[in-house]
């Protein structure tokens, strides 16, 4: 089961791995009083031994709510981030520190900083999918399940930047009618797929659905006969009578949709290569053996300064509330 390279390479350095992974696991949780937050987007056996699985939005209320001593984030930086800042006296693990984000590192913090001055009087509602610096210079967080519903709690009259994804900005803006001033980021998963190949696929599979995140470009999403966070899709497959989906966003979530309606046929949407661009690098950079080297080394570590938590908590506090 532990015999590809990587796994070989990983007992190489550090150890040898016990035979039962999973239960190993499973005492060093007791014994770190852990819990393991896992997103839709990890490998099925991430997904398989986690406490919890959700998407950025559920994860962020997890954290908050979590009596464990230990957060186990399997994930990427920014969400481990998150469950720091929400959480600083507690140990964050992050299964591999290079588990990054494209649309993250697509808002450098000096650049962000000048847009935000070129823009005097803007209220700042950044997407969770960001780093603890851009955190720290918003007013209000969001993620795709809730973006819409914040900016129509906002005031008319006041001018937003909404950062960093001009995806799921350009969809926030048909669906509120508002203006937005848009930091011009992307996820390379997002904006992979093909438009073409989706048209094909439904021809093929006249019956059915194709459903999409809200961060795929808009000639993605005009296919889609629903458009919503991975939460989202997954429960609008649970309850749609159709028994077909053409999936667009990453095919991580497949799993979970497969476990809770398992009569039911879901279809990754194909990227515009012949590669495995739709699967997320980063997310797919932890796995169960770099899981438990995390927690039998408590490291690596999430940390920052305090006066970045403390600046990153207040729009996270914000759109906790304004989430009820």
């Amino acid at each position: 089961m532990f015999t590809t390279a990587l796994a070989q390479r990983e007992k190489t350095q550090l150890g040898k791995l016990p035979l039962d992974l999973f239960a190993a696991i499973e005492s060093l949780k007791k014994e770190l009083n852990a819990v393991i937050l896992a997103h839709y987007y990890q490998e099925p056996d991430i997904q398989d031994i986690a406490d919890f699985i959700g998407d950025s939005l559920q994860l962020a209320k997890a954290a908050e709510k979590t009596n464990a001593d230990a957060i186990v984030f399997a994930g990427v930086h920014f969400m481990a981030e998150t469950a720091k800042i929400l959480n600083p006296d507690k140990l964050v693990l992050l299964p591999d520190l290079n588990a990054g984000c494209s649309l993250a590192d697509s808002c450098p913090p000096e650049a962000f900083a000048a847009f935000k001055a070129a823009h005097p009087n803007h209220l700042v509602v950044s997407y969770i999918n960001c780093s603890a610096d851009i955190k720290a210079m918003s007013d209000i967080i969001c993620t795709s399940s809730n973006a819409v519903k914040i900016v129509q709690q906002i005031p008319k009259e006041q001018p937003i930047i909404f950062a960093p994804d001009r995806n799921l900005g350009r969809y926030v803006m048909e669906q509120t009618g508002r203006d937005l001033v848009l930091w011009q980021g992307s996820c390379v998963v997002h904006e992979t797929f093909s438009e073409k190949k989706i048209v094909q696929l439904k021809i093929a599979h006249p019956e059915a659905e194709a459903i999409a995140h809200p961060e795929c470009e808009s000639s993605v999403l005009r296919h889609a006969s629903f458009i919503g966070s991975t939460a989202a899709l997954l429960n609008y497959c649970q309850n749609s009578p159709t028994k077909e989906f053409i999936v667009a966003t990453e095919p991580g979530i497949i799993h979970q949709m497969q476990k809770l309606a398992p009569d039911k046929h879901f279809i990754p949407a194909p990227p515009m290569n012949n590669c495995a661009c739709n699967e997320c690098p980063f997310m797919r950079l932890n796995t169960l053996e770099k899981l438990y080297w995390a927690m039998k080394n408590r490291t690596p570590e999430i940390t920052m300064s305090e006066d970045i938590r403390l600046a990153a908590l207040r729009p996270m506090q914000r759109m906790l509330e304004m989430s009820v």
